[in-house]
């Protein structure tokens, strides 16, 4: 089996070289990912300067690796069209550091390079240690080294599943779906020494949804493992016939 890594934290961060070493004895590893943190990018792309690739070594390891100056999804693009000898059978991206929870996947670079596998017909795994204090990846690493042993082989391209592991040890896993993720006092208004005006962003989550069993906001807290299937149609199906109504309707 051939697998392409990815993160948005860095080539360098914690999440991705535990994701690798656990997969060492699983796969044929390739790491391409940021030369730097490149979170909340979304699904951004470089278009309008070049893009460069270092080479990263793994002493001891059979794992090849570059580091590139551009995003998360970048980084999978060039991987797949002109690092790797062959395409992969499967696209990581993680181990994140923090949760990539409900709406907020729209603006995850993390998650933004796993659906760039799919777009390639690659089926891909995001996946997200729910905790920014708790940085102990192991039980993450070790949930995937399973998952892709048991199931990584029957996982297609049109396929993601976003991931997040709960702190400590889960007490479970459930699939699940997105939940309504939104954010309060979202911006904070300073004034600057010479006087001007700029904003901070930041805020508070606040899950619409929380409550529902079915979201993955609803399995994290409740500590248990939360895999969605996720893609990337956006369509609103049900509105279809509702549109093509009203359009009869006009003269």
């Amino acid at each position: 089996m051939r697998i392409l890594i990815s993160n948005d934290d860095g080539i360098n961060a914690e999440g991705i070289n535990v994701l690798r070493k656990s997969l060492e004895n699983e796969a044929e590893l390739f790491v391409v990912a940021p030369d730097r943190e490149r979170s909340a990018t979304g699904h951004m792309i470089t278009m309008h300067r070049p893009l460069r690739a270092k080479e990263q070594f793994y002493p001891c390891t059979s794992s090849k690796g570059w580091a590139v100056d551009g995003t998360p999804s970048d980084c999978v693009k060039i991987g797949l069209e002109a690092l790797l000898p062959e395409p992969p059978d499967l696209v990581i991206s993680g181990i994140n550091l923090g949760p990539n929870l409900g709406t907020d996947i729209l603006y995850s670079g993390t998650v933004s390079a796993a659906i760039e596998g799919i777009i390639n017909d690659v089926p891909a795994i995001a996946i997200s240690l729910a905790s920014y204090e708790y940085r102990d990846f192991t039980y993450a690493g070790e949930f995937i080294k399973e998952l892709v042993h048991n199931i990584g082989q029957e996982l297609h391209g049109s396929l993601l599943l976003n991931i997040n592991v709960p702190p400590g040890k889960p007490r479970g896993v459930k699939v699940t779906r997105l939940g309504n993720r939104r954010y309060e006092n979202v911006f904070y208004k300073r004034t600057d020494p010479r006087g001007g005006t700029y904003f901070w962003m930041a805020g508070e989550p606040f899950d619409v949804d929380a409550d529902d069993p079915e979201t993955d906001v609803w399995a994290i807290r409740k500590g248990l493992v939360s895999i969605t299937p996720v893609h990337y149609d956006l369509t609103n199906y049900l509105a279809m016939r509702e549109i093509r109504g009203l359009l009869e309707k006009m003269p």
